[in-house]
């Protein structure tokens, strides 16, 4: 991604952001298997697997990376530990596929998800739909961990293939 700030003249460093400015993130998940949960998330949210193949290629051609970094995800080239999605309608490098807006991240980790999240994403499929929104889920993978009802609204606690848990409201 190339930084769009102007360089300083006598170091050539981007400026600073203007103070204030929204700070550019990406959520980053702690996966086992980081292109199944990239699959199960891009069709939980809609959104799409960033195709890195071509940057992939690049790097391998040029010796950057080792074979045994990449794996073969959905016919395409792919870094082995790593793998995005993004929101099908935001801007994104069309060099890299690398969303520039909302995206997860998914990081291959040596361990297993052991405690609850301290983190989690809300699904909000609109009114009336969250028990379709539930069934749909269940269907790709996720799991019911527990229905909520109080004061405060009802909920749906999930968990995705590898128990990291999420609500649908």
């Amino acid at each position: 991604m190339t930084d769009k700030r102007a360089a300083q003249p006598e170091t050539g460093a981007p400026e600073p952001a203007p103070a204030g400015a929204p700070v550019h993130w990406k959520l980053v998940v702690d996966a086992g298997d980081p292109h199944a949960q990239a699959d199960f998330w891009a069709a939980a949210l809609h959104y799409v697997v960033e195709d890195n193949s071509v940057l992939v290629r690049r790097l391998l051609d040029a010796g950057a990376v080792p074979a045994e970094a990449t794996v073969e995800h959905l016919g395409r080239p792919a870094f082995r530990d790593l793998i995005a999605v993004r929101h099908p309608d935001d801007p994104f490098d069309a060099e890299s596929d690398t969303g520039l807006g909302r995206r997860l991240l998914f990081q291959r980790v040596p361990e297993a998800k052991t405690v609850k999240n301290r983190l989690h994403l809300d699904l909000h499929p609109g009114e009336g739909l969250r028990d379709a929104e539930t069934a749909r889920l269940e269907s790709l993978g996720a799991r019911v961990v527990r229905r909520v009802a109080g004061p405060g609204g009802a909920w749906v606690v999930m968990a995705d293939p590898e128990g990291g848990e999420f609500c649908v409201h």
